[in-house]
Protein backbone atom coordinates (compact mmCIF):
# COMPACT_ATOMS: atom_id res chain seq x y z
CA UNK A 1 0.00 0.00 0.00
CA UNK A 2 2.60 2.23 0.95
CA UNK A 3 4.11 2.30 -2.74
CA UNK A 4 0.62 3.42 -4.66
CA UNK A 5 1.20 6.82 -3.89
CA UNK A 6 5.29 7.13 -4.59
CA UNK A 7 4.11 5.28 -7.98
CA UNK A 8 1.37 8.01 -9.02
CA UNK A 9 3.69 10.80 -8.40
CA UNK A 10 6.18 8.92 -10.58
CA UNK A 11 4.30 8.36 -13.19
CA UNK A 12 2.78 12.26 -12.97
CA UNK A 13 6.20 13.56 -12.73
CA UNK A 14 7.10 12.13 -15.94
CA UNK A 15 3.78 13.34 -17.85
CA UNK A 16 5.28 16.72 -16.89
CA UNK A 17 8.10 16.07 -18.98
CA UNK A 18 6.53 15.94 -21.91
CA UNK A 19 3.71 18.30 -20.68
CA UNK A 20 0.90 15.32 -20.88
CA UNK A 21 -0.26 16.10 -17.40
CA UNK A 22 -3.35 18.16 -18.68
CA UNK A 23 -4.29 15.28 -21.11
CA UNK A 24 -3.71 12.14 -19.33
CA UNK A 25 -4.91 12.11 -15.20
CA UNK A 26 -3.26 9.92 -12.99
CA UNK A 27 -5.04 7.81 -10.40
CA UNK A 28 -5.64 4.28 -8.65
CA UNK A 29 -8.77 2.43 -8.28
CA UNK A 30 -10.02 1.23 -4.68
CA UNK A 31 -12.12 -1.33 -3.32
CA UNK A 32 -15.34 -0.32 -1.58
CA UNK A 33 -13.87 -2.01 1.61
CA UNK A 34 -11.82 1.38 2.17
CA UNK A 35 -14.58 2.32 4.02
CA UNK A 36 -15.76 1.43 7.37
CA UNK A 37 -19.24 2.75 7.21
CA UNK A 38 -21.69 3.24 4.30
CA UNK A 39 -25.30 3.93 5.72
CA UNK A 40 -26.58 6.11 6.15
CA UNK A 41 -24.51 7.75 3.23
CA UNK A 42 -24.11 11.08 5.03
CA UNK A 43 -22.13 8.58 7.53
CA UNK A 44 -19.49 7.74 5.20
CA UNK A 45 -16.13 6.81 6.45
CA UNK A 46 -12.36 5.83 5.62
CA UNK A 47 -10.91 2.78 7.12
CA UNK A 48 -9.24 4.60 10.37
CA UNK A 49 -6.11 2.27 9.49
CA UNK A 50 -5.64 4.07 6.32
CA UNK A 51 -7.47 7.50 6.48
CA UNK A 52 -4.90 9.50 7.74
CA UNK A 53 -1.91 7.43 6.21
CA UNK A 54 -3.09 6.57 2.86
CA UNK A 55 -6.46 7.95 1.91
CA UNK A 56 -5.75 11.63 2.92
CA UNK A 57 -2.08 11.85 1.09
CA UNK A 58 -4.52 10.41 -2.39
CA UNK A 59 -7.10 12.57 -1.50
CA UNK A 60 -4.46 15.78 -2.22
CA UNK A 61 -2.67 14.44 -4.83
CA UNK A 62 -5.71 14.18 -7.19
CA UNK A 63 -7.21 17.69 -5.65
CA UNK A 64 -3.80 18.67 -6.58
CA UNK A 65 -3.61 17.32 -10.16
CA UNK A 66 -7.62 17.92 -10.63
CA UNK A 67 -7.93 13.73 -10.77
CA UNK A 68 -10.83 11.68 -10.25
CA UNK A 69 -10.86 9.24 -7.06
CA UNK A 70 -11.71 5.94 -7.89
CA UNK A 71 -14.24 3.69 -6.80
CA UNK A 72 -15.43 -0.11 -7.15
CA UNK A 73 -19.22 -0.01 -6.35
CA UNK A 74 -21.06 -3.25 -6.29
CA UNK A 75 -23.99 -3.26 -4.66
CA UNK A 76 -24.55 -7.37 -5.41
CA UNK A 77 -22.35 -7.70 -2.58
CA UNK A 78 -24.41 -6.12 -0.60
CA UNK A 79 -27.26 -8.36 -1.24
CA UNK A 80 -25.27 -11.55 -1.13
CA UNK A 81 -24.12 -10.91 2.24
CA UNK A 82 -27.46 -9.92 3.50
CA UNK A 83 -30.26 -10.74 1.50
CA UNK A 84 -32.80 -11.12 4.27
CA UNK A 85 -32.34 -7.22 5.28
CA UNK A 86 -31.23 -5.65 2.07
CA UNK A 87 -34.07 -5.12 -0.77
CA UNK A 88 -33.31 -6.73 -4.20
CA UNK A 89 -35.57 -4.16 -5.85
CA UNK A 90 -32.95 -1.50 -3.91
CA UNK A 91 -30.50 -2.85 -5.15
CA UNK A 92 -31.36 -3.15 -8.87
CA UNK A 93 -32.60 0.39 -9.20
CA UNK A 94 -36.83 -0.76 -8.56
CA UNK A 95 -37.28 0.45 -5.56
CA UNK A 96 -40.11 3.08 -6.04
CA UNK A 97 -40.28 4.09 -1.71
CA UNK A 98 -36.92 5.19 -0.80
CA UNK A 99 -34.83 4.95 1.96
CA UNK A 100 -33.97 8.21 3.84
CA UNK A 101 -30.89 9.32 5.04
CA UNK A 102 -31.55 11.16 8.41
CA UNK A 103 -28.99 13.08 9.00
CA UNK A 104 -29.62 14.55 5.41
CA UNK A 105 -33.10 14.06 4.69
CA UNK A 106 -31.81 12.69 1.07
CA UNK A 107 -33.62 9.92 -0.05
CA UNK A 108 -32.02 6.96 -2.04
CA UNK A 109 -34.06 4.97 -4.53
CA UNK A 110 -31.19 2.56 -4.68
CA UNK A 111 -28.06 1.52 -3.36
CA UNK A 112 -25.71 2.13 -6.43
CA UNK A 113 -26.19 5.99 -5.51
CA UNK A 114 -25.84 5.76 -1.53
CA UNK A 115 -22.50 4.28 -2.35
CA UNK A 116 -21.27 7.19 -4.38
CA UNK A 117 -22.65 9.33 -1.60
CA UNK A 118 -20.98 7.38 0.83
CA UNK A 119 -17.77 8.02 -0.79
CA UNK A 120 -18.67 11.77 -1.19
CA UNK A 121 -18.84 12.34 2.29
CA UNK A 122 -15.62 10.37 2.83
CA UNK A 123 -13.61 12.55 1.57
CA UNK A 124 -15.55 15.53 2.25
CA UNK A 125 -15.21 14.12 6.02
CA UNK A 126 -11.15 14.16 5.32
CA UNK A 127 -11.69 17.94 4.03
CA UNK A 128 -11.81 17.26 0.21
CA UNK A 129 -15.37 17.40 -0.86
CA UNK A 130 -14.81 18.57 -4.22
CA UNK A 131 -12.54 15.59 -5.85
CA UNK A 132 -14.51 13.97 -8.56
CA UNK A 133 -15.55 10.52 -8.54
CA UNK A 134 -15.41 7.65 -11.15
CA UNK A 135 -16.64 4.33 -10.90
CA UNK A 136 -14.30 2.05 -12.43
CA UNK A 137 -15.89 -1.19 -12.14
CA UNK A 138 -19.60 -1.87 -11.05
CA UNK A 139 -21.64 -4.88 -12.63
CA UNK A 140 -23.79 -8.32 -11.79
CA UNK A 141 -22.79 -11.82 -12.17
CA UNK A 142 -25.52 -13.56 -14.16
CA UNK A 143 -24.40 -16.88 -12.14
CA UNK A 144 -23.41 -18.55 -8.82
CA UNK A 145 -22.86 -20.84 -6.19
CA UNK A 146 -26.25 -22.17 -4.22
CA UNK A 147 -25.50 -19.59 -1.32
CA UNK A 148 -24.84 -16.34 -3.65
CA UNK A 149 -28.41 -14.81 -3.62
CA UNK A 150 -29.56 -13.02 -6.43
CA UNK A 151 -26.94 -14.31 -9.22
CA UNK A 152 -28.97 -14.98 -12.12
CA UNK A 153 -29.42 -13.98 -15.71
CA UNK A 154 -32.49 -11.74 -15.32
CA UNK A 155 -30.83 -10.02 -12.07
CA UNK A 156 -28.12 -8.93 -14.20
CA UNK A 157 -29.65 -8.02 -17.34
CA UNK A 158 -32.17 -6.20 -14.97
CA UNK A 159 -29.32 -4.29 -12.98
CA UNK A 160 -27.50 -3.75 -16.51
CA UNK A 161 -30.53 -2.05 -18.07
CA UNK A 162 -31.78 0.32 -15.18
CA UNK A 163 -28.49 1.47 -14.80
CA UNK A 164 -28.21 2.39 -18.00
CA UNK A 165 -31.45 4.40 -17.66
CA UNK A 166 -30.41 5.88 -14.49
CA UNK A 167 -27.00 6.94 -15.92
CA UNK A 168 -28.67 8.15 -19.06
CA UNK A 169 -31.00 10.30 -17.09
CA UNK A 170 -27.66 12.37 -16.16
CA UNK A 171 -29.33 13.35 -12.81
CA UNK A 172 -26.07 12.52 -10.54
CA UNK A 173 -26.42 11.18 -6.80
CA UNK A 174 -28.94 12.69 -4.35
CA UNK A 175 -26.14 14.63 -2.31
CA UNK A 176 -24.33 15.38 -5.69
CA UNK A 177 -26.81 16.18 -8.22
CA UNK A 178 -24.77 17.55 -10.80
CA UNK A 179 -21.84 15.01 -10.59
CA UNK A 180 -20.45 14.35 -13.84
CA UNK A 181 -20.05 10.61 -13.28
CA UNK A 182 -17.75 8.22 -15.37
CA UNK A 183 -18.83 4.45 -15.25
CA UNK A 184 -17.05 1.45 -16.83
CA UNK A 185 -18.43 -1.92 -16.21
CA UNK A 186 -17.20 -5.45 -15.49
CA UNK A 187 -17.11 -7.01 -17.27
CA UNK A 188 -16.75 -7.83 -20.98
CA UNK A 189 -16.57 -11.47 -21.34
CA UNK A 190 -16.89 -14.28 -18.35
CA UNK A 191 -13.42 -15.39 -17.21
CA UNK A 192 -14.05 -19.28 -16.91
CA UNK A 193 -10.15 -19.73 -15.20
CA UNK A 194 -11.04 -17.08 -12.46
CA UNK A 195 -10.70 -18.30 -8.82
CA UNK A 196 -12.84 -18.12 -6.07
CA UNK A 197 -16.85 -18.56 -5.41
CA UNK A 198 -19.01 -19.27 -8.68
CA UNK A 199 -20.26 -15.47 -9.50
CA UNK A 200 -16.48 -14.39 -10.05
CA UNK A 201 -16.85 -16.46 -13.30
CA UNK A 202 -20.09 -14.87 -14.41
CA UNK A 203 -19.33 -11.19 -14.79
CA UNK A 204 -19.51 -10.66 -18.62
CA UNK A 205 -21.99 -9.45 -20.88
CA UNK A 206 -20.69 -12.08 -23.53
CA UNK A 207 -19.53 -16.10 -23.15
CA UNK A 208 -16.44 -16.49 -23.97
CA UNK A 209 -17.85 -18.27 -27.55
CA UNK A 210 -18.79 -14.50 -28.18
CA UNK A 211 -22.59 -14.95 -27.54
CA UNK A 212 -24.38 -12.44 -25.23
CA UNK A 213 -25.05 -13.95 -21.57
CA UNK A 214 -28.32 -11.87 -22.17
CA UNK A 215 -30.10 -9.16 -23.90
CA UNK A 216 -28.69 -5.60 -23.71
CA UNK A 217 -27.99 -2.01 -25.17
CA UNK A 218 -25.74 0.77 -24.04
CA UNK A 219 -28.35 3.28 -25.89
CA UNK A 220 -31.75 4.31 -23.79
CA UNK A 221 -34.18 6.82 -25.19
CA UNK A 222 -34.80 10.14 -22.78
CA UNK A 223 -37.71 10.02 -20.75
CA UNK A 224 -40.56 11.13 -23.06
CA UNK A 225 -39.13 10.71 -26.14
CA UNK A 226 -39.27 8.18 -28.99
CA UNK A 227 -36.59 4.95 -29.19
CA UNK A 228 -35.59 7.18 -32.58
CA UNK A 229 -33.52 9.68 -30.30
CA UNK A 230 -31.79 7.24 -28.00
CA UNK A 231 -29.05 8.51 -26.24
CA UNK A 232 -25.94 6.98 -24.31
CA UNK A 233 -24.48 8.04 -21.66
CA UNK A 234 -21.76 10.63 -21.90
CA UNK A 235 -19.54 8.26 -20.57
CA UNK A 236 -19.53 4.77 -20.49
CA UNK A 237 -17.20 1.98 -20.85
CA UNK A 238 -16.10 -1.93 -20.17
CA UNK A 239 -14.05 -3.07 -18.22
CA UNK A 240 -11.83 -6.24 -19.67
CA UNK A 241 -11.07 -9.03 -17.56
CA UNK A 242 -10.84 -6.88 -14.46
CA UNK A 243 -7.51 -4.69 -16.12
CA UNK A 244 -7.57 -0.95 -17.09
CA UNK A 245 -8.26 -1.88 -20.95
CA UNK A 246 -11.43 0.47 -21.19
CA UNK A 247 -13.47 0.62 -24.59
CA UNK A 248 -15.40 3.78 -24.48
CA UNK A 249 -19.20 3.91 -25.47
CA UNK A 250 -19.95 7.50 -27.00
CA UNK A 251 -22.51 8.77 -29.36
CA UNK A 252 -21.39 5.88 -32.45
CA UNK A 253 -22.28 3.11 -30.14
CA UNK A 254 -19.55 0.81 -29.10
Amino acid sequence: MSHVLPAMRNIYSVLMTRNLQKKIQVSTAHSFAVLTSSYPPSSGAFNPAIADSLMKPILQFLALTNAPFMINAYPFFAYKSNPGEVSLEYVLFEDKVGIRDPNTGLVYYNMFDAQLDAIFAAMGALGYPNVSLTVTETGWPSGGDANEAGATVSNAQTYHTNLMKHLSSAKGTPLRPNANLEVYYFALFNENLKPGPSSERHYGLFKPDGTKVYNFTFTQAPSGSSSSGATVPKVLGIVKWGTFFFTYVGMMGL
